[in-house]
């Protein structure tokens, strides 16, 4: 499942800062009370369903073969919102009724037989009826304003409120699907259509789908209503891309995405795709990004359908990410399904990984590399807080299997499955990828199966690099020391990212380290007894070749100043953006001065990546603070910086620096490179947002003029940017044409784009009625923390907003999701002040957010972690300031 936290901004960045990391610790009876027995398992089931869309119910009739590995009189299962007609057993041709017992609490329910069911095969025979909720899980509405749909999301725990099953991933069985549904109306589900009858009921017709391969039941699907889809194939299977019959025109570059994706996945895994087709569906209402249901993959509109005349290159890579990242999960995690929900990351981590692996070999241009290092400093800084968890964690109930889905499952298992295959080597590494997959095809893996297949393969430690990693929570810092007759110290420890963090205990990992040599690198392996390793013969030493550790390096003052000299002749774009990142974590950690880092921004300025130049901002979030739809940037802006005055100064500092690179670059031209246009882009958001530049305020004005009267006029790119800082400096007119544009346009990027620029108008009035339209019930409840989470983001908004929600709650909650609300509650961590985070948990403590106990924590260490960096770099920042005025 792809998480979304900032639309339409990047969602790998964005999801890491805005999703709460918690540990979880159950204890045994706890554990025994949410888990089921596995004495019953389930080995096929047989679901036939009858929505109504009109009045949101459904009815089903329901039989699950199973096996009994002893007598049992009762057998339970989970259910939840589903109210039962008749429930029997059939055993030896003979018919036990059952009498029904229902746990709302666990979302169980138990049938008790009027006689024991002896071992062995049985089936369960269900008649049953339920509600399409509008909660965006289960089998819910999902609504224009023509109609309504009837979709599925049952991950994680939600299977159970569409028809009564073993909702775990261990329980695998095959499905076989019927809907008897309106004249009109299609159908999806996972398997191929394989017969459409006449039903008994007038109006009505019953679609039949193909048997199923052995799944989990988060992984089945069902969708209603009249999809309209655009065709392709790949590798003999069908694929299709479907939507809202307005909205297949937008269709055609997923699919050829799909296609390319399919081809590419069978060659590197040596597995084919098991089934015979494949679709890849758009919902009007969907909380995730996207669900890789096995077969029926189903996305966000603006995650799947894109314009191409009018779509940025940030558009066209997200969309191509979130198609990559789930048809990943067709073999991790669908064909190879992680035992439990505390190893998560053997579906999530893997499709994180691979999603860049693919769009780069697909489109080479986009310079994936450098999105992998950019996305592995957001993990970091995550994972440097106390809060953190380690990959695999204890989850047992469903509140915090939802919490599970954080920045470690997917940014922090990602990271640490590309730092092995940059050990090994792609092709060692991909041989064991294969043997991981084949020797467990169809069943459930643990971690231990994973890197056991790497080590096997390989020969070397992955299993003790693995362990280490996945068991431990945190960072490693690396204090890397001068060489020394051809040795280099070095000393590893848990890093933080607030200085003011003690730890009772000492942590030390075993890691891969590759220095940068004349042959590209030299890596070798740390263990927590060693103190040095052999150094590299070239004189400039670089602790993180390629990019891909995952640790943080701090050096002494003579090799760091030889890394800032030759920062843009010695290392390529993606270690650039790990040197970046690096100083500003030890800004954070008060090791280093934030001038240290603003200088070493100054050195990178003339770089012509784009990504470069993102993270240049970006490694320091509490400077440089804004959200900047399309640029990739996530929530920087002046929160050190103690005065008015001091801001300005910054702004000044930043039109001198980059002002004269945007001049540089040419008007568009449709002979542009992709990076040439994120380039200038970036640089122009730099200089509105950042740089309050007169002359480039003034021109994003003329530009969004244009924009908006016809999208494919300008270059998307700008377009977007301008828009933005049109939008913080606007008016009631543009916000009026926002607002025009989100209600009427058919095309979702363009109209989620016009929607989150309201959260940006700094105008109070402006805000009060953006943020009473977010509450309005005219925006889809998907959209509505994200919204507030935007305008909490933001300097200028942050304090009304937050008025707001307090003097709004009943309407803002009545807007959160079961899902959601989490992202509201981490968004209140922009504030830097003490005053505020009392006020924060107060409030909390006394309004209820489902699934945010981690993101509560999480937003408290941030805050207490700005303060802390304010009273630390404040000084520093007033006098690096004064020293710039003097030059």
């Amino acid at each position: 499942m792809k998480i979304i936290c900032n639309i339409p901004s990047t969602l790998r960045a964005t999801f890491f800062a805005a999703v709460a990391v918690t540990v979880f610790v159950s204890s045994a009876a706890l554990l025994h009370a949410q888990r089921l027995p596995d004495t019953v398992r389930p080995d096929h089931y047989t679901l036939s369903l009858t929505p109504d869309l009109k009045a949101a119910t459904f009815s089903g009739v329901e039989t699950i073969d199973v096996t009994l590995s002893k007598s049992e009189k009762h057998i339970t299962l989970n259910s939840a919102e589903i109210a039962f007609q008749s429930v029997a057993a059939i055993v030896n041709g003979k018919t036990i009724n059952a009498d029904v017992s229902l746990d709302k609490n666990k979302e169980q329910v138990t049938f008790s037989f009027d006689e024991k069911l002896p071992a062995g095969p049985a089936k369960l025979s269900i008649s049953y009826t339920g509600i399409l909720n509008g909660e965006l899980r289960g089998f819910y509405l999902s609504k224009t304003a023509r109609r309504n749909y009837a979709v599925t999301q049952f991950e994680s725990t939600d299977a159970r409120r569409a028809f009564p099953c073993f909702d775990e991933p261990a329980f695998k069985a095959t499905y076989d699907v019927s809907l008897t549904i309106d004249a009109g109306d299609t159908a999806i589900s996972n398997g191929e259509l394989i017969a459409d009858a006449p039903a008994t009921t007038s109006g009505k017709h019953t679609v039949t789908f193909a048997t199923t391969p052995k799944m989990s039941t988060y992984l089945v699907a069902f969708l209603v209503g009249d999809f309209k889809c655009s065709s392709g194939s790949s590798d003999g299977v069908a694929i299709r891309v479907c939507a809202t019959p307005d909205k297949v025109a937008l269709t055609p570059y997923g699919l050829g995405v799909a296609e390319k994706t399919l081809h590419y996945y069978n060659q590197y895994f040596g597995i084919p795709y098991p089934l015979k087709k494949l679709d890849l569906i758009a919902l009007p209402d969907f909380e995730a990004g996207a669900m890789e249901n096995f077969g029926a993959i189903t996305y966000r509109e603006t995650d799947l359908l894109l314009d191409e005349k009018t779509a940025t290159v940030h558009d066209r890579k997200e969309v191509a990410l979130v198609i990559t990242h789930e048809m990943a999960h067709q073999w991790f995690g669908d064909l190879v399904t992680m035992q439990w929900w505390d190893n998560l990351w053997l579906n999530e981590g893997f499709a994180t990984w691979m999603e860049t692996k693919a769009a780069g070999v697909l489109h080479p241009e986009w310079n994936m590399d450098q999105t992998v290092a950019g996305d592995l400093q957001d993990t970091l800084s995550l994972d440097a807080q106390p809060t953190t968890r380690p990959i695999r964690a204890r989850a047992d109930t469903p509140d915090e299997i939802s919490q599970m889905f954080d920045g470690i499952a997917y940014g922090k298992a990602g990271a640490v499955l590309s730092m092995i295959e940059n050990y090994l080597g792609e092709d060692t590494f991909r041989q064991g990828v294969h043997n991981y997959l084949a020797a467990h095809v169809y069943g459930n893996a643990t971690a231990e199966d994973f890197w056991g297949a790497q080590t096997a393969n390989s020969h070397k430690p992955v299993d003790k690099i693995m362990e280490s990693l996945v068991t431990q929570r945190g960072v490693p810092v690396l204090a890397v020391g001068d060489p020394v007759n051809g040795k280099v110290s070095i000393e590893q420890k848990r890093f933080f990212l607030n200085p003011g963090v003690t730890v009772e205990t000492a942590q030390a990992w075993t890691l891969p380290v590759c220095f940068k040599s004349a042959a590209s690198q030299q890596c070798e392996v740390l263990t927590p007894s060693a103190s040095k390793l052999d150094a590299p013969e070239n004189a400039l030493l670089f602790a993180n070749a390629g990019g891909k550790g995952y640790y943080r390096a701090s050096y002494s003052r003579r090799v760091y100043e030889s890394l800032v000299t030759n920062v843009e002749t010695s290392l390529t774009p993606d270690e650039r953006i790990i040197l970046l990142g690096d100083q500003w974590a030890q800004v954070h950690a008060n090791k280093a001065s934030v001038g240290s880092d603003l200088d070493l921004i100054a050195a990178v300025k003339a770089d012509t990546n784009a990504e470069v130049i993102e993270n240049a901002l970006k490694a320091s979030p509490e400077v440089i603070r804004a959200s900047i739809p399309d640029s990739g940037f996530r929530a920087i802006y002046v929160q050190i910086a103690a005065t008015p005055a001091e801001k300005a100064r910054l702004s000044t500092w930043i039109r001198a620096n980059f002002a004269p690179e945007l001049a540089k670059l040419s008007a568009p031209t449709a002979t542009d490179s992709d990076n040439t246009r994120e380039l200038r882009a970036k640089l122009f958001s730099i200089l509105g947002l950042y740089g309050k530049d007169p002359a480039v305020i003034a021109q994003a004005k003329q530009i969004t003029e244009k924009y908006l009267a016809d999208a494919s006029s300008v270059d998307a790119s700008l377009g977007k940017s301008a828009l933005a800082i049109a939008a913080s400096n606007g008016d009631a007119a543009l916000f009026n044409e926002l607002q025009n544009i989100f209600e009427t346009s058919a095309n979702p990027e363009l109209q989620e784009g016009a929607l989150h620029q309201l959260q940006r108008f700094e105008d109070p009035t402006l805000l009060d009625r953006a943020l009473n339209y977010f509450v309005s019930g005219k925006v889809r409840n998907q959209d509505v923390a994200y919204l507030f989470a935007d305008a909490l983001g933001s300097d200028a908004n942050r304090e009304q907003t937050w008025k707001f929600i307090e003097g709004h709650w009943d309407a803002v909650r009545a807007q959160l999701t079961t899902e959601s609300g989490s992202r509201l509650v981490s968004a209140t961590g922009n504030f830097c002040t003490e005053e505020r985070r009392d006020e924060v948990r107060k409030f909390f403590a006394s309004h209820s957010v489902s699934a945010s106990s981690g993101a509560q924590s999480h937003s408290q260490e941030r805050i207490n972690g700005c303060i802390e960096l304010r009273g630390q770099q404040e000084p520093k920042l007033k006098k690096w300031l004064d020293a710039q005025t003097k030059q």
